[in-house]
């Protein structure tokens, strides 16, 4: 037998103070999540030589670092060079730099660069140069003056599973990569089902950096084949594509990382 359905609303209404909290509970978290995302770690790339504590290195090196983070909550971009005086020791000069992707708010700028540096740390300890990336930041530090000289090099590309015979998704794939490849610092773009961003380090020249984004986009369709999402990242620049629901690129991942020291 059939239960008759009663037609009374079971609805409550929330008072505003409740409302509001509840709204910041859910922003709160959203901004957890997007927090959460910004720092997952893509690569680290450390220089094999190393130097002593207390060296002349490491008393830039670590004012270097404070800078980056200091900094990071006022701009998206930065460079630096410490101890390059002419009275300074040689060997104790330290540069650096500093970067975040362009649609971050400045806030999560700052706290997924504090993150970086206190990984890089971790991760390339007392080592002369160091690199390493997130999702949504990168920091590099070198003992020799690599600000505006262009690396194409490959440091890490990660390609999904293919997608066969579907035409109409690959047009809209390479106009996609074809509108990135023009990007200026930082630019995302969509076609269709397909998006896709890419950004240049800030130290780059327009020339340089349309060079390294032209690059980019190539490794896509050598190394990524037909690939529904890919990521690649050079060594100032990096470009990304997915198809709708392959954002987090975290089905049928083949997947490879190059580091250069």
């Amino acid at each position: 037998m059939l239960r008759r359905l009663h037609s009374y609303s079971t609805h409550k209404t929330i008072p505003a103070p409740r409302l509001a909290l509840l709204f910041f509970l859910f922003l709160s978290l959203s901004n957890h999540d997007s927090f959460v995302k910004a720092r997952i770690f893509i690569y680290a790339d450390c220089s094999q030589e190393t130097y002593a504590p207390n060296s002349p290195f490491e008393e830039n090196h670590n004012p270097l670092l404070a800078s980056i983070v200091s900094s990071s909550s006022q701009a998206y971009y930065n460079s630096f060079a410490f101890g390059n005086g002419s009275s300074a020791p040689t060997e104790g000069i330290c540069y650096g730099l500093y970067q975040c992707r362009g649609d971050l708010r400045i806030t999560d700028c700052s706290r997924c660069i504090e993150s970086a540096v206190t990984q890089i740390s971790l991760a390339c300890p007392y080592s002369y140069g160091a690199a390493l990336q997130l999702e949504s930041c990168y920091v590099r530090y070198e003992n020799i003056d690599f600000l505006g000289m262009l690396d194409k090099k490959l440091k890490y590309i990660k390609c999904s599973k293919s997608v066969n015979n579907d035409v109409e998704f690959y047009k809209r794939r390479d106009d996609v990569l074809a509108d990135l490849s023009t990007a200026m610092g930082f630019k995302v773009s969509s076609s269709g089902s397909v998006e896709g961003y890419a950004q240049c380090f800030g130290d780059l020249s327009s020339g340089d950096c349309s060079s390294c984004l032209a690059d980019a986009v190539g490794r896509f369709k050598d190394l990524c084949g037909s690939a529904a999402a890919a990521a690649v990242y050079l060594g100032q620049c990096y470009a990304r594509y997915w198809e709708s629901g392959y954002y987090d690129l975290s089905s049928g991942l083949i997947h490879a990382c190059f580091l250069i020291h």
